[in-house]
């Protein structure tokens, strides 16, 4: 098989993944708004809550209005950020609606009628299925879009941003809502913001160890081909004795951190090694959240 034909199959299925991943993310979220946000009169906040606002007031399904809502926002995103967000957000808007909809009636078969325990449920699982979304460059549409597009340009932090537009929808929510109501909602999103946070986190976080050492030629070969990451060598002086000092500077992902310390401390017990974790890190060999 040549190597065109291989990389072509190789892109037909990471899109497939994407869009299972997509619909996996969205069936989640939806479930989690039918099961135990609307029976307990709970909002979602976003553009789903606005929905739900409606919902109630009207009793139409909220994924008719979440569809409608979506589209001027959708076309936001398309224009703004790419066009490959902007289609597999398409899916992810369509989906939602779909399954929202579709599992509208779910309550009736699993319905869990404590307050609070719904909220923590609701929290933890929105922020699941937002996460394997976000985590595909997707989005629900709505808030999302806005939110990327605000990280984007201003670099706020997306689950930040989220929590803050979607509190905002809730609050609004008191035109309906009581204030108990609103403040279970409001432990929802704080809980589905801190999952977004550490999903998204798990992924962009990194580590960057920093090692002093009179062996550095030693560990510096130790890690480029046992741990198998990049090494720089940093030229420091020391300020007491005035010694020229090589440094070694690698970034790494957290879960070789241990290891590559191991490592460097069999070859000198006396070495320094400084751990520091990075919140970001750009280039080959890292994954990262691409908006």
């Amino acid at each position: 098989m040549s190597d065109q034909k291989m990389q072509r199959n190789s892109g037909i299925n990471t899109k497939i993944n994407k869009l299972v991943m997509i619909l996996l993310g969205s069936l989640i979220y939806s479930l989690s708004v039918n099961i135990f946000i609307v029976p307990n009169k709970l909002l979602s906040g976003g553009i789903a809550g606005v929905s739900l606002i409606i919902q109630y007031i009207t009793g139409i399904p909220s994924g008719v209005f979440t569809l409608l809502i979506n589209i001027p926002i959708f076309i936001l995103g398309f224009k703004v950020i790419d066009k490959e967000f902007g289609i597999l957000s398409f899916i992810g808007m369509i989906s939602m609606s779909f399954f929202l909809i579709i599992t509208e009636n779910i309550s009736t078969y699993i319905m869990i009628h404590d307050i609070l325990v719904s909220s923590i449920c609701a929290g933890v699982l929105c922020g699941l299925g937002m996460s394997i979304i976000f985590l595909n460059r997707a989005s629900e549409g709505g808030t999302d879009i806005i939110a990327i597009i605000l990280k984007k340009k201003y670099g706020i932090k997306l689950s930040f941003m989220c929590f803050i537009l979607n509190g905002a929808i809730v609050i609004a929510g008191l035109i309906i809502n009581d204030l108990t109501l609103t403040i279970y909602t409001l432990i929802s999103l704080f809980i589905r913001s801190a999952i977004l946070d550490k999903v998204i986190g798990s992924i962009n976080e990194k580590s960057l160890i920093i090692v002093i050492s009179d062996n550095y030629d030693m560990i510096k070969n130790t890690l480029l081909t046992t741990i198998g990451r990049g090494v720089t060598i940093l030229h420091g002086e020391g300020a007491y004795t005035g010694e020229e000092k090589k440094i070694i500077y690698s970034m790494m992902n957290p879960s070789q951190v241990a290891s590559a310390k191991e490592l460097i401390l069999s070859i000198d017990p006396q070495a320094v090694v400084t751990v520091m974790n990075v919140c970001e890190a750009h280039g080959k060999g890292f994954k990262q959240l691409s908006f």
